[in-house]
């Protein structure tokens, strides 16, 4: 099982960026952490990470390519406003999962809002790290029951 994870604006500062909202874990150790459920789950995670909203959009094109079981995606300020990658994920035939460290619903009013929420397959968020494994779950659950299609 293939799953792409995809992380947002911002998210190379992990650790360094509000840690009082974010906590101090870096993006190298959120990935470590994925790749090692994700070894326990059978999923082998491919991380990416870009400040362009372009590299996003052109990651997720690549990723309906190359037929990925699920994608998780955490977006951060983009969440609330690119409707450019909203329509590439929108693209996608697998499972999506969106999530967030913090509680976007218990921060700023211009957070609450997910232009992402209605093509995700659900959301996860205000679990901290826990948050992508959580998601990771989800998103393993959700791939294993989409039916695969037969080869002529």
């Amino acid at each position: 099982m293939k799953i792409l994870m995809l992380h947002g604006i911002n998210h190379n500062m992990f650790g360094k960026r509000d840690p009082a909202q974010y906590g101090t874990v870096t993006l190298d150790e959120i990935n470590a952490r994925l790749a090692a459920l994700g070894q326990e789950l059978g999923a082998d995670i491919e991380a990416f990470q870009t400040n362009s909203e372009a590299a996003m959009c052109e990651r997720i094109h690549q990723g309906y390519a190359d037929g990925v079981d699920a994608v998780l995606i955490n977006a951060g300020a983009w969440t609330h406003y690119s409707y450019g990658i909203r329509d590439a994920l929108a693209i996608l035939t697998c499972p999506v999962v969106e999530l967030h460290m913090s509680n976007i619903h218990a921060r700023e009013a211009f957070r609450h809002v997910s232009v992402f929420a209605e093509i995700v397959k659900g959301q996860i968020c205000g679990f901290g790290v826990d948050s992508y494994l959580l998601a990771l779950r989800a998103a393993v659950s959700a791939a294993q029951s989409v039916p695969k299609a037969s080869a002529a």
